[in-house]
């Protein structure tokens, strides 16, 4: 993604790998007639393709960004998309002690990313 600058790169990474990652992982829900062998080999093959975008984002963003920073924004990324696919997908509400939880995580990714407290 050299066409990218090298801190947005991961994050346009993280954002498509954790599309298919809330595919793997959650999509099958609308098929529960579907045999568990069948959705763990589909949400495999998923993951699969999840992993070819996540492994880049992390090896790229860490030359500009440190493991927890990556982590940290990974986290945030997820749980963004995974409140748009409960939402849009799965047709469940968000609450409001769901966007609590949120909040606060994100004032923890804040800290993450602020940098050294000082002493």
């Amino acid at each position: 993604m050299t066409w990218l600058p090298p801190a947005v790169a991961p994050i346009v990474l993280l954002l498509i790998s954790n599309v298919f990652m809330t595919f793997a992982w959650y999509g099958h829900l609308k098929f529960t007639d579907r045999p568990l062998w069948m959705v763990v080999l589909a949400s495999w093959g998923i993951a699969f393709v999840e992993y070819c975008f996540a492994v880049p984002a992390n090896r790229w963003g860490h030359t500009v960004y440190s493991a927890a920073e990556l982590k940290t924004m990974q986290e945030v990324i997820t749980l963004s998309v995974f409140a748009l696919f409960s939402v849009l997908y799965l047709g469940e509400r968000i609450t409001l002690n769901h966007i609590v939880g949120f909040a606060l995580i994100c004032s923890g990714a804040f800290f993450v990313f602020r940098g050294p407290l000082p002493s």
